[in-house]
């Protein structure tokens, strides 16, 4: 009887442990290149584990094939992209709003390599991305992750064919709204960008002899920056409550 159950429980939690494993290899905070790839596995055991009497129940026999059981460990992987990626996209918009933010300040050339990704990038974006992780693990919004990944156990139920059009449909949303929150985070300084060089462009028509950019460049440094410490918090807050409303979709309430 033993050697009968354990084919089937080793079945189920590899299938628990594909849809877990990835989600950890994909959501903000535990994804980053900081956290070890061990780290990240003694996670998503323990979290498996968890899930394993509250979820188990959904997964029926085990296929006869092997192409069954891949097909069944691919189908996990797939939903567990669908929601790790669409954090993952909104992250992105940090990364969009923190260029623009740092080409209107003067300070694009000050590089360094991103954390997430081992790339180089502006260092306002290690700044903000730094931040923006602190404030999910310290508002307890991995909580919400961990209730995202069980819910959608429910969202999308393991006997049933994965929704590929709504997928499709919901990943171009999801990409095209990463766009437009970066814009939005970055709009007080494309507008401050906007006014500041039209004033030295103004400028250096009645001064043609004065070379307004070069003196003007620590102006807008030091203009930028106090601009940035004024709205880092509401930038902040309103990112976080954006985070929360996209973990919030694969909530079942």
């Amino acid at each position: 009887m033993l050697f009968d159950v354990l084919p089937q429980t080793a079945y189920i939690f590899i299938l628990i442990f594909s849809r877990i494993g990835t989600l950890f290899m994909l959501m903000p905070g535990f994804s980053e290149r900081a956290v070890s790839v061990r780290m990240r596995l003694i996670l998503a055991v323990m979290v498996t584990l968890v899930f394993f009497p509250m979820v188990s129940s959904n997964y029926g026999s085990i296929p006869v094939t092997l192409v069954g059981i891949v097909a069944a460990m691919v189908k996990e992987m797939l939903i567990a992209a669908v929601l790790g990626l669409s954090v993952k996209f909104i992250m992105a918009a940090l990364q969009i709003a923190s260029t623009i933010i740092a080409f209107q300040l003067g300070l694009s050339f000050a590089m360094g390599p991103d954390p997430s990704t081992g790339q180089q990038t502006v260092q306002l974006n290690t700044f903000m991305s730094t931040l923006a992780i602190t404030l999910i693990f310290v508002t307890n919004l991995h909580y919400l992750m961990i209730a995202a990944m069980y819910d959608s156990y429910e969202m999308f139920p393991v006997n049933q064919m994965l929704p590929l059009g709504d997928i499709a449909e919901y990943a171009t949303q999801i990409l095209g709204d990463a766009f437009i929150v970066g814009l939005k985070l970055s709009s007080p300084f494309i507008a401050y960008g906007l006014v500041f060089y039209f004033g030295l462009g103004l400028l250096s028509r009645l001064m043609p002899q004065l070379q307004v950019f070069f003196i003007a460049m620590p102006a807008n440094i030091l203009v930028g920056t106090v601009l940035f410490m004024m709205l880092l918090v509401s930038m902040m807050s309103w990112y976080m409550g954006h985070i929360e409303a996209v973990l919030g979709r694969f909530i079942v309430r």
